[in-house]
């Protein structure tokens, strides 16, 4: 191995790891100073802190022998060090000290073995490089201009980079946290927090999780996405375990083991433990990730000796560019990486990109151990105080002398004076509603959806519409739309207001006119957030809509745990648009009255959420998710026509691998009774048209509709449709065409009680069920797709040709 040394004010070293003989980087090599411990990146750099000097730095790494190196005040440039493969302890002892650490965790984790647990943190992350290592020189390139002409211009890109990074970060945020545990709840208060160039934080990503909090939760979380982990009992198997050496840490004896997932090591969980020979816990922790990011997460603990518990002490979150076969393009910029094997020495020109990196580093200090803790407001696991974001310089100066950091002034005066000049706050925040479907002016945001869209029905539909933002009250809101059918040649309309009458909660009571229309027979939970689209293909082939005039009122909260709800009164008059008449006690209605109470409830009892001072916010969306909603008709009240009532459920998982793969299940159910009319019962969305050749049905295929069944087929007054979809990772058959295969089965089944009462549209039934299978081959070329269904079973059609489905798809990635 050779080691390149240099120092950072006295205290900061910071080297390089590479194999002597085939001059590559080594990645993964534990680094041990003192009670600090870190590892190699994937270029086979580290840095690592130490008290004072001479310092001893204690080196281990799979397949050369562990070594000691000790410094004085002066650091030679260039150290060789030449080593063996050393002969890695059995197997059999690593795995044996592994299955004592888990059979111990619940006496060493913190979070399992105190009744209460209180602690503070500072936490700072920056994008930033080291100017050392930016290659800063003029270069002459070459750009052709018309007619096959060049024009030779001065790159001095690097050389400004170097310039800017001598003096300050790329990115600079702080937060101050209390991290609190009682009666099995988890909480994060954030008491302060600030980002460079912004006045008022963006929520999100101050809540944003890098990593797991605790080493031995049984899946390890890396930017949210979770890694079968060493310490699950059930998942052991996965790693090759190794002992690399004993240390001591604290004076405690520790043993250092390596472990790597045998089947995925460029994208699965490795990294090194140092475990504690007496007690079995983890004294400190490595783990990495490899990809086209390399990504590093460290803890370090202090011993506790009163508890005999290892309390977090340090974290620290490193991403750097990885190693990857082919470049990548994002959001139209073009990153070079390097292969695997590629030597330490690139031949390429160096990238900005290749020396940039995020760094976040969070200090732990004043724990409470089993001492009396009150969590307020419990159910929600992490709270942005209101005062949080209106911090003087002064408070973060005391933060600034604890924990230096010479970059930080220069980099907030840089960016807020830059945020300012250009106005970006302000963009910030007209991309986040349009992401959202609306464009801001002024007080007023516009809907996106209202402006245009088409169904067999209007024709083209063109609107207006939107709803007051906060910069008109906080407290009050108007929202509308006007919209017109170019074949219907009719207007629709609605109006509303509401007030807020819960900021904790979100609540808000409100009332509204509609004049619209709507498919027969859907589900639509109110609960539901319009989702904004630029096409919505499904209804493009609609025939068979009602026209409902509305009024109502109601009451919008999250007051319930973990859940978001609206109940409501609605008095609305029908008429349907087709040809219907519903018979019922012997009387026909072409149109009527319905007055309807109504719950809906969407509960995510395994998802975190986040109060802000703005609201709340559902940061970690974790499944399963359901939604429920009751609905009762009332006959007799306001001239109510009918009595009836729905419940409606719906059940939603997804999980995703590590290979890219993903699985979901969609679970719907329905149960109407009473005197209900065709127009509020069940046609488990229906995506095929009613041509005779195959090539007449081909249209765009839907999100989760059935694509071989025919609109206004069937009919159920009680449902439940099951969509399983299993979508493998992208196909590489080109650079450019790299298809999506996705897996897709769906059944339903149903019944109609009283099929007697609707009268002037056939249909079919549900008893036998409904079965379809099928491909889809999603985003062949830019976002395009092609997907194929057949339809099999009791309901499967005569004529071969009938049962199968070929529909176009598209996928649009705006790159986020």
């Amino acid at each position: 191995m050779l080691l390149f040394f240099t120092a950072h004010g006295q205290q900061q070293l910071r080297g390089l790891v590479i194999d002597s003989n085939t001059a590559r980087a080594v990645s993964g090599v534990s680094i041990v100073a003192g009670n600090r411990v870190t590892a190699t990146d994937i270029n086979g750099y580290f840095e690592i802190e130490v008290q004072q000097l001479p310092a001893l730095i204690k080196i281990s790494a799979l397949d050369y022998e562990s070594q000691e190196y000790r410094f004085a005040d002066v650091f030679p440039k260039q150290i060789k060090v030449h080593s063996k493969p050393k002969q890695a302890e059995t197997i059999r002892n690593a795995t044996a000290l592994l299955q004592k650490v888990i059979a111990n965790k619940r006496n060493n984790d913190p979070l399992k073995k105190l009744q209460t647990f209180e602690i503070e943190a500072y936490n700072k992350v920056v994008v930033t490089a080291n100017a050392a290592d930016v290659d800063a020189k003029l270069d002459t390139v070459y750009k052709r201009k018309w007619l096959g002409k060049k024009r030779m211009e001065i790159d001095s890109s690097s050389v400004k980079f170097k310039a800017l990074v001598q003096k300050q970060h790329l990115f600079d945020a702080e937060k101050v946290s209390k991290f609190q545990l009682s009666k099995g709840n988890f909480k994060e208060t954030i008491t302060a927090a600030r980002m460079s160039g912004l006045q008022t934080p963006i929520y999100e990503l101050v809540a944003f999780r890098l990593q797991s909090f605790s080493v031995y939760e049984n899946y390890f979380e890396v930017l949210q996405t979770r890694y079968a982990s060493p310490l699950n009992a059930s998942e052991q198997d996965l790693f090759q375990l190794t002992i690399l050496d004993t240390i001591q840490l604290s004076k405690r004896n520790l043993a250092v083991l390596h472990f790597e997932n045998k089947k995925s090591r460029k994208k699965g969980l490795s990294g090194i433990l140092y475990c504690d020979l007496e007690n079995f816990a983890i004294a400190a922790a490595v783990f990495r990730v490899q990809g086209v990011l390399d990504v590093t997460a460290r803890y370090e603990f202090s011993y506790d000796a009163e508890s005999s518990l290892y309390i977090i002490s340090k974290k620290e979150f490193k991403v750097v560019k990885g190693k990857n076969n082919k470049d990548i393009s994002i959001l139209g910029e073009t990153f070079q990486f390097d292969p695997e094997d590629s030597p330490i020495y690139r031949t390429r020109k160096q990238q900005l990109t290749d020396i940039t990196y995020l760094l976040s580093q969070t200090h732990y200090e004043n724990p409470k151990l089993n001492t009396e803790v009150t969590i307020k407001k419990a159910a929600i696991a992490l709270q942005i105080n209101d005062a949080a974001v209106r911090r003087p310089v002064s408070y973060w100066n005391e933060y600034m002398q604890r924990y230096p950091d010479e970059k930080s002034p220069e980099t907030y005066r840089k960016l807020d004076s830059l945020v300012r000049a250009e106005g970006i706050e302000s963009k910030l925040r007209i991309g986040r509603k349009i992401l959202n479907g609306y464009v801001p002016f002024s007080f007023f945001d516009m809907d996106l959806r209202q402006l245009l869209s088409y169904n067999n029905f209007e024709g083209f539909r063109l609107g207006v519409g939107g709803i007051t933002n906060e910069r008109l009250s906080q407290y009050i809101k108007f929202d509308g739309y006007y919209a017109f059918g170019t074949k219907d040649r009719k207007a629709k309309y609605s109006l509303g207001t509401a007030v807020r009458i819960g900021k904790f909660s979100s609540s808000w009571i409100g009332a509204g006119y509609s004049d619209d229309i709507r498919e027969i027979a859907s589900t639509s939970y109110t609960i539901d957030k319009r989702v904004f689209k630029l096409y919505d293909p499904r209804p493009i082939n609609i025939s068979t809509f009602y026209n409902y005039r509305s009024v109502r009122a109601y009451a919008e909260t999250k007051i319930i745990p973990k859940t978001e709800s609206i109940w409501q009164f609605q008095h609305m008059e029908v008429t349907p648009l087709f040809n219907y008449l519903f018979n019922y006690n012997g009387q026909v209605f072409d149109n009527f009255t319905l007055s309807t109470f109504q719950a809906s409830v969407q509960w995510n009892p395994f998802s975190d959420f986040m109060q802000t001072p703005t609201g709340r916010v559902e940061i970690y969306k974790r499944y399963p998710r359901f939604t429920f909603q009751l609905t009762k008709s009332v006959k007799d009240i306001f001239g109510s026509n009918f009595d009836f009532q729905k419940l409606d459920v719906r059940v939603d998982y997804q999980k995703k691998f590590i290979g890219g793969e993903r699985f979901s299940i969609l679970l719907e159910a329905g149960m109407a009774s009473g005197a209900v009319p065709l127009t509020h019962l069940y046609n488990t969305a229906p995506n095929n048209l009613t041509k005779d050749r195959l090539l007449q049905r081909i249209t765009i295929a839907g999100k989760n509709s059935f694509e071989t069944m025919f609109f206004n087929e069937f009919f159920s007054s009680s449902f439940a449709a099951l969509h399983v979809k299993h979508g493998f990772k992208p196909l590489q058959i080109s650079g450019k065409i790299r298809p999506l295969i996705v897996l897709v089965t769906r059944g339903a089944v149903g019944t109609m009680r009283n099929r007697e009462r609707h009268v002037g549209i056939p249909f079919k039934t549900l008893d036998k069920g409904f079965l379809e299978s099928g491909l889809e081959l999603n985003k062949i070329y830019s976002g395009f797709g092609l997907t194929a269904f057949y339809r099999y079973g009791p309901n499967q059609l005569p004529r071969l040709e009938d049962n199968i489905a070929i529909k176009l798809s598209f996928m649009l990635n705006l790159g986020f």
